[in-house]
Order: structure tokens, then C-alpha cells, then sequence
């Protein structure tokens, strides 16, 4: 009997099978440079960018596909609409860009405070800092709503990519307690670090100025050192190993630094992927044969995944509880306490705490009737 657990990755060759971050100052051109991205790679039917909250980054961008976002409200009812029409309305659709995170955070804060006002009517608030006890559990609450909702989208195939601002923050260092300067986020750490963790690739959009100094002789007192810009260009960086900019990568071999332009930008992407991918021990054909075939797995996942949500929306959890109980009296109790253990991770029907797992556990017993 072989292994119960332990795989073997398998390097994905698309770069939208990747979740993307590209942060810089306002007007720098990352939006249009995410469209253009996105438009290369996968033509109009297969992105959306939402314009969040107070966003309008999409308005100077010629036939961009987008979507406003100015609540969570709505927000939920695009990802709602997503899922339950993913293979008619949206089978096309490969990755949604969030334009920007900093405002996607921002319509969450709201939606945090009404849940909690909610469950906890005698403890009203109208503070993040209060929500659900304080203590950042109000922050908490909102970085699991947006990841959730991200991966809702993500569960039926439909990628990240996140647009984000930046700004100069001030650091320590751990070890030699040495105060420095980074390019970041301008968001609340706490949120950017949430969503930093789960990027793959985070490229930080910003100038590159060469400035020559010189000195201006005074009319009264000494002479004056001033700089003179003679040179500037707009620029994205993937690693700095100096750590005054605060980009990532999980591929190792992504090249450092580019200019901002589309083409650099997919074939770094590309490239560190193909890199990966001719490392691995077993390639199965050239990386074309490889992305046809994972596109094909791709979407039969899909169509299962979409497929099994129809079917759950059938369905309410008293329902299933009720039939699980029925059908508990006709299986072989430890063959189906063994199947909910190794497929659930559950120990009894009792530890079966959302519907899709009560469905699931349902259609173990009646394979095994």
C-alpha cells in the first residue's frame, strides 16, 4: 500500500496561474500596465478589473473591461455572479485585477462593523478598533472576509491579480537594530502582510532618477550644493537584495529588474517560470505541450467544482443532516468513520460544520450503502 500523503508539485506554466502584485505611486502606470498584461495574455473575455471604491485609475485606459466596485455589497454580488455563471456567463474569464487593495481593505472596514453590530447588538460600535472584542481582531475580520472572497473566485479558477500604492516607510532591523528606509505599501502592515504572504510574484513600480550635484554660488554667504535630475526612467523591481523596496518572488531565478513595459514584464514572468519548470526532475514535453494539458485539467476542475456548487445550492444543512442520519442505519459504520477521517478530516457527523462537508459526507455513505 503506497503513501497515504505526500505530492509531488508539478511547476503550472501560466503565468495567471500565479497570484500577482504590482504596487506603485499614483499615475505611474500600473493599471495600464495590468491591462495591457492581461489583454496580451488572455484578450478582453478573459480579465476584469475592478475599480474599487474611490479608484478611477481604469478612466484614461481605451476598451480596459472593467467593473466598479464602490461597497462590499457589490463586491459580493460580482463574486456571487462569478461563481454561480462561471461556466456560461464568465468561461472565459482567467483573472480579476483588484484596482486597488489599499481601497478593497477600505469597503471592508464597513462590512466588519455591520457584522459585528450584528452579532453583538448590546456592544454596537462604529470602529474598526472595536469590532469583535478589539485588540485587531476587527482587522482580522476583515483581512478573512477579502481573502475569502478572493478565494471563492480563486476556487473556480479565476486568479489574482492586486494593484496596490506605495510609500516610503521606516524599518528596523531585527538583528542589528539599525533603522532604514523601504518602498512599500501604503496600507496598514498588518493588511499588506496578509495578502503579500499569498502573492507569488510582487513587483514595486517605481523611478529611477540619476541626479547630478553642483554648486550655485550665492549673492550673500557660501555657495549652495543642489541636485539636477539628467536622467529618469520608470522601473519594476521584483527582488532587491539591498531590502529598501519591498517586492517579492517565489521564483528564485526571476530576473531583479526591469523597465515598465508590458512585454519585460510578461517575459520576466515567463521566464522565471520556464526556468522552474526545466529543474524539475520529471518534465513531461516542451512547456507549450505542458500548458495545453494543464489548461485542459484546468478546466474539467473547473466544471466539477461548478457543478458540485449547483448541486449544494439544491440543498439546505437540515436537510442533509437528515439524510446522513438515514443513511448512518444502512452502512458499514467503520468503513464510513475510516472514509470521513482520510477525505473530511472529520471523527463523527458532528465535526461536519458546513454544508459542503455535510453533502460530501452524504455521498461517502452512499457510495459504501
Amino acid at each position: 500500500m503506497g503513501r497515504k500523503f505526500g505530492k509531488r508539485n508539478v511547476i503550472k506554466v501560466d503565468p495567471l496561474a500565479y497570484n500577482i502584485g504590482l504596487l506603485g505611486e499614483s499615475g505611474i502606470g500600473k493599471t495600464t500596465l495590468a491591462v495591457e498584461f492581461c489583454d496580451k495574455l488572455v484578450s478582453e473575455d478573459g480579465y476584469i478589473l475592478l475599480n474599487i471604491g474611490k479608484e478611477d485609475g481604469v478612466d484614461a485606459i481605451p476598451d480596459a473591461v472593467y467593473e466598479n466596485i464602490p461597497d462590499w455589497e457589490t463586491f459580493e454580488d460580482f463574486v456571487d455572479d462569478v461563481v454561480e455563471n462561471r461556466t456560461t456567463d464568465y468561461k472565459d474569464l482567467q483573472v480579476v485585477v483588484y484596482d486597488t487593495i489599499d481601497e478593497l481593505f477600505r469597503i471592508a472596514e464597513p462590512e466588519v462593523i455591520r457584522l459585528h453590530n450584528l452579532e453583538y447588538p448590546e456592544k454596537r460600535t462604529k470602529s474598526i478598533k472595536a469590532a469583535f472584542g478589539g485588540f485587531m481582531a476587527g482587522e482580522d475580520k476583515a483581512i478573512e472576509i477579502v481573502l475569502d472572497k478572493m478565494w471563492e473566485l480563486k476556487s473556480v479558477g479565476v486568479q489574482i491579480m492586486v494593484l496596490g500604492h506605495t510609500k516610503m516607510r521606516g524599518k528596523t532591523d531585527v538583528v542589528s537594530g539599525e533603522e532604514y528606509d523601504t518602498l512599500t505599501a501604503n496600507l496598514a502592515n498588518r493588511y499588506f502582510n496578509a495578502i503579500k504572504t499569498k502573492l507569488h510574484v510582487l513587483g514595486v513600480a517605481s523611478i529611477d532618477r540619476s541626479i547630478a550635484k553642483h554648486r550655485v554660488k550665492q549673492k550673500i554667504g557660501d555657495d549652495k550644493t543642489v541636485g539636477k535630475v539628467t536622467d529618469e526612467s520608470r522601473i519594476i523591481t521584483f527582488r532587491d537584495d539591498n531590502f529598501n523596496i519591498d517586492s517579492k518572488s517565489r521564483f528564485s531565478e526571476i530576473i531583479p529588474q526591469i523597465d515598465l513595459d508590458v512585454d519585460q514584464f510578461i517575459s520576466a514572468v515567463e521566464g522565471a517560470i520556464q526556468k522552474a519548470h526545466d529543474k524539475q526532475k520529471s518534465k513531461k514535453g516542451n512547456i507549450k505541450e505542458v500548458k495545453k494539458e494543464q489548461a485542459k485539467e484546468k478546466i474539467e476542475k473547473v466544471n466539477k467544482i461548478v457543478e458540485k456548487e449547483k448541486e449544494l445550492a439544491k440543498h439546505n444543512e437540515n436537510d442533509l443532516k437528515a439524510e446522513l442520519k438515514s443513511l448512518l442505519n444502512e452502512v458499514d459504520k467503520e468503513q464510513f468513520k475510516e472514509r470521513l477521517q482520510n477525505e473530511l478530516g472529520a471523527s463523527k457527523p458532528a465535526e461536519l460544520d458546513t454544508k459542503e462537508k455535510l453533502y460530501d459526507a452524504v455521498n461517502i455513505a452512499k457510495s459504501i450503502k
